[in-house]
């Protein structure tokens, strides 16, 4: 999934947007009704990030030529604060220039993280290779993964921007290759393009391949919110910001680039008595209450384990489609729509992917983008996988559903057998599925981000269960460790809680499988203490992968 952002012209150094949100809040903050040992509200943060980062421009590398933009707030318990911001260079996105400023309870500045630490300097703005060039240059790379295909409607148009995250910085065009395939699903890869000399610096596929009653393929049958209208009522859950499903009438979209001129419809589901499907795939309903249930379960996970209210933390649903394209294997999450999108599956290999660990797998990506924005390639991009497997199988569990209990297997109950394997992919021993990797390399870069996920995965089990073998829920696992280590694993929620707040408090854009290692770290110490058992759990479960 694409992660281009709308561009806000930003002031010096403080955001304008900011300071105007700020203002907005004024009254609020100012009211006395507030007792004096509150914690700080995220306006709060904001302005007190705001007041300290003229201070420590330096050290973060500003510049009179950049602007700063927030991205994403956290606010602790104890008052620390934690306030994400996003960089330009002369209006341009910088990839790369993201970093989290971490305060105290009473404003003063802690430390910050950086995605990169290079200083941002070039020569010019103004490319040597042309846009029209630069978007030739994506659509071949995309006809270059889709070999054998006729890709249809094949649409490219470049971004510049600076990229700070692979070597020295340099302008670059970042160029969102999208077409159709025969069956008229979505194909697209992201491009990076040297913009002085038209090399390509990097490439990823930009899909991320997630009160009534309903009868579901896979969860039996569970409870739904739904809004009454007129004498039918509408699949759509007021008490989770107005979340609802819809059908895409297995139609797809007509995108150009992360603008869609006609995107697959998303009719809301109605029924007439409340009780909605029937368990089968036959009534088009049946699959809506599973991407209703999953989303359901996902929000209360996020809200009850970590406080978060919402995917993006601001309240708001998202909503589901069902019924995508023809005979379509994969679910996605879009952060242009902020919807998930879910695949019928071709019926030999995959069954329709509306499964519990899958809705929680793809949400998880829309988390991911609103705060660390792992970047979807190389090691990053292998966190952000293992971030969605990781809060996925977590969700499963939360969810304490008998007809779908919690396990260490992603999609399992939407594999069918002409797979080859009972799930699709194992966290346990990730290199079950023939393609995964369990231990870190030097090589581990390289891989698809589905199997460089492997390694984050492992890391996760490990930590939970730990080493060797063990039944849970009914499936028996046997995880091995790569330098012949015996581990003690902590707990589910444990690993839950140090994974969420190192996601949202301490890794960046760039941040890899060693930054990983530091950020847990840091996480549980803030979490546990210095020196706790669960610090040099996640010490040893790191060690374990061969992430040292």
């Amino acid at each position: 999934m694409s992660r281009i952002r709308p561009h806000i012209r930003r002031s010096r150094l403080a955001a304008a947007g900011t300071a105007a949100a700020v203002a907005g809040l004024l009254a609020a903050v100012l009211t006395p009704t507030a007792g004096a040992d509150e914690p700080p509200s995220r306006a709060d943060a904001v302005e007190n990030a705001a007041s300290v980062l003229s201070d420590v421009a330096g050290s973060l590398g500003l510049t009179a030529a950049q602007d700063t933009r927030v991205r994403d707030v956290v606010v602790d318990s104890d008052g620390a604060q934690h306030v994400r911001y996003d960089r330009t260079y002369h209006r341009l996105p910088v990839l790369g220039g993201d970093f989290v400023v971490h305060l105290k309870k009473d404003g003063t500045y802690r430390g910050a993280s950086r995605a990169v630490a290079r200083p941002i300097s070039l020569k010019s703005v103004s490319p040597g290779v042309s846009g029209p060039r630069a978007a030739d240059l994506a659509a071949t790379a995309l006809r270059a993964v889709n070999v054998g295909e006729t890709l249809k409607k094949l649409t490219s148009k470049p971004e510049l921007v600076v990229d700070a995250l692979h070597g020295a910085p340099k302008l670059a065009w970042r160029t969102d290759a999208v077409a159709q395939d025969s069956l008229g699903n979505p194909v697209a890869r992201t491009v990076l393009t040297d913009a002085g000399t038209g090399r390509q610096i990097d490439a990823w596929d930009s899909i991320e391949t997630a009160s009534g009653d309903g009868k579901s393929l896979y969860a039996g049958t569970v409870p739904l919110q739904t809004t009454a209208s007129g004498s039918s009522y509408q699949l759509k859950d007021a008490t989770r910001g107005g979340t609802y499903t819809g059908d895409a009438a297995n139609k797809t979209d007509l995108c150009i680039l992360t603008i869609c001129l006609n995107r697959a419809p998303a009719t809301v589901f109605t029924d007439a008595d409340n009780h909605w499907g029937t368990g089968a795939s036959a009534d088009r309903s049946t699959a809506a209450v599973d991407a209703q249930y999953g989303t359901d379960a996902t929000w209360d996970y996020y809200r009850d384990v970590h406080g978060r209210n919402g995917i993006a933390g601001d309240g708001k649903g998202s909503f589901n489609r069902v019924h995508y394209g023809n005979a379509y294997n994969n679910a996605f999450w879009d952060d242009s729509c902020f919807c998930m999108t879910y695949g019928d599956g071709d019926g030999t290999q995959l069954g329709p992917l509306v499964s519990l660990d899958v809705a929680g797998h793809e949400m998880s990506h829309g988390v991911t983008s609103k705060t660390a924005a792992l970047t979807y390639s190389g090691e990053s991009g292998g966190l952000n996988e293992a971030t969605s497997d990781i809060f996925g199988s977590l969700v499963e569990f939360q969810a304490g559903n008998s007809s779908d209990p919690g396990d260490y297997l992603i999609g399992e109950k939407v594999v069918r057998s002409g797979l080859g394997r009972d799930a699709l992919r194992y966290m346990d021993k990730p290199s079950r599925d023939g393609v995964s990797v369990d231990c870190w390399s030097t090589s581990t870069a390289q891989l698809d981000v589905h199997y460089s996920s492997g390694v984050g995965n492992h890391f996760a089990y490990l930590l939970a269960e730990g080493s060797g073998a063990r039944t849970v829920n009914g499936v028996s696992y046997n995880s091995p460790t790569c330098d012949g280590s015996s581990v003690s694993g902590i707990g589910r929620d444990k690993l839950g809680k140090i994974w969420y707040r190192a996601l949202t408090v301490y890794m960046t854009s760039s941040t890899k499988y060693a930054g990983a290692r530091t950020a847990t770290l840091s996480a549980a110490k803030d979490l546990y203490g210095a020196g706790s058992a669960e610090e040099r759990a996640v010490a040893a479960a790191w060690s374990a992968v061969n992430v040292g």
